[in-house]
Parts: structure tokens; C-alpha cells; sequence
């Protein structure tokens, strides 16, 4: 390991902003930010960049990000500790254990920006807008939240499309190329990722939708089909 990698873990290690790995968190994220804001969570957040954006833009917000590398939180943390932004902070642990840090409804709002695609058919149950994520989302946000996708692999907009008709979720936006028009302040910030375009598609999609209060009911057959047949026409 690098020797500037050590230095940042040791580092993440001191910051007020960053819980790593922490336990019996849920229901006192108050006291983690000194108030009853509403909270909304960066997911996968890698550097953090979403979370600071939106903490710069809602003051009256906060904003929690959550990724499993250390190393990448550093930055974000560093940044929100430099700019006093009191109301940013982050979570270092594992996207599928985020059920046990949050008491049922203490979450408003999910940020998912430019998460891995897993465009592999057999990893699709790791895609972070797969039901298998989705029931997890829900058993810590208030009914009603909004979960937000930007993205700009194709294949993994399609999929959250497909997610999204078969479970009949409430669409409140649904933009196929964000810079191909007005911009709203939220969707100008950009991650490090979306700076590399790393899917070549020179597209930026966003998603924005809501969950139903009710479990998601087991449709996965239908959605693995779809997945098939996706596949067979790129072999075709």
C-alpha cells in the first residue's frame, strides 16, 4: 500500500465528520449532526463530491456519505472540514449492511451517482437500483423519499427503467441526456468519475423516482428475463 494511502487512513482516522465501521448509530444521527434536518445519503459516494455539492446548496440539510474506501472519503471529508460545512459527513462500511445504521424512516432522500454498473448479467443483483437494493432503501427511508440515479452507462439507466415500470414506481424525473438542456444547480455538480466517462456514451442520464412504503413483492423472475434477453440480442 502507498504511502500516501497510509497517511490517509490514518488521517480519516482523527476527522469528527467520518464514522467508520461505527456501531448502535441508528436513530442518533441527530447527535452526529447536532439537529433535526432532514438527512439524505450519498451512496458508493467514492470521493464525496455529491455530498459536499449538496451540502454547499441546502444548509438547512444533511448530508451523509457512504462508501467502503477510506481512502476515497478522505477527500470529500477533508474538504467539508476545510469549507465548515457542518452538515456533511460520512459513513465508511459496506452499501448492503446500511439497514443496521438507520432507524426505519430516518433517511429522506438516496443519491446513487455513478455507481458501478455491474454490466455483467450474472452481477446484476449488484446493481444499487436492483430490488434486492431497493428493499434495503426502504427499510430506513421516510415513505415517499426520493431516490436519485445519475449515470451515464446506458445499460444500467435501462435496467433502473425496466425496475421501475415493473414495480409500477412514481417517476418525477426521467432526463436522457442532462446537458442537453437547462441544468438545475443540483444536477451541475459532477464526480470525479463522470469527469472520465468511463462508459464512452458521452450521455449523462438521471433518474429520479420514489418508493412505496410496502416491501417491494419478489418479481425478479420477470426482471431476469428481461436481463436474458438483453443479453442474448448483444450476442446476436
Amino acid at each position: 500500500m502507498g504511502q500516501k494511502k497510509l497517511q490517509r487512513f490514518a488521517e480519516v482516522l482523527t476527522f469528527p465528520n467520518v464514522l467508520q465501521y461505527p456501531e448502535n448509530t441508528a436513530g442518533t444521527w441527530n447527535n452526529f449532526f447536532h439537529n433535526d434536518n432532514p438527512i439524505t445519503l450519498e451512496l458508493a459516494c467514492g470521493k464525496g463530491e455529491y455530498a459536499v455539492g449538496l451540502g454547499r446548496l441546502f444548509p438547512d440539510r444533511n448530508f451523509l456519505g457512504v462508501d467502503v474506501k477510506g481512502n476515497r472519503i478522505w477527500v470529500g471529508a477533508k474538504k467539508a472540514l476545510q469549507e465548515n460545512l457542518t452538515n456533511v459527513g460520512f459513513l465508511r462500511t459496506q452499501i448492503d449492511r446500511i439497514g443496521t445504521y438507520f432507524a426505519p424512516g430516518e433517511v429522506s432522500e438516496i443519491w446513487l451517482t455513478f455507481p458501478d454498473p455491474q454490466l455483467r448479467t450474472s452481477k446484476a443483483r449488484k446493481r444499487l437500483t436492483h430490488p434486492k437494493f431497493l428493499r434495503l432503501y426502504q427499510q430506513i427511508m421516510l415513505p415517499g423519499g426520493y431516490i436519485n440515479l445519475k449515470t451515464d452507462s446506458p445499460s444500467l439507466y435501462r435496467f433502473t427503467k425496466w425496475v421501475i415500470d415493473l414495480y409500477d414506481l412514481p417517476v418525477i424525473q426521467d432526463i436522457d441526456d442532462v446537458y442537453a438542456g437547462e441544468v438545475s444547480d443540483v444536477l451541475k455538480i459532477k464526480t470525479h468519475y463522470e469527469g472520465l466517462d468511463i462508459a464512452q456514451s458521452k450521455k449523462v442520464h438521471y433518474l429520479q423516482f420514489m418508493l412505496p412504503a410496502t416491501p417491494l413483492p419478489d418479481k425478479e423472475s420477470a426482471l431476469k428475463i428481461l436481463l436474458l434477453e438483453e443479453e442474448s440480442d448483444r450476442r446476436s
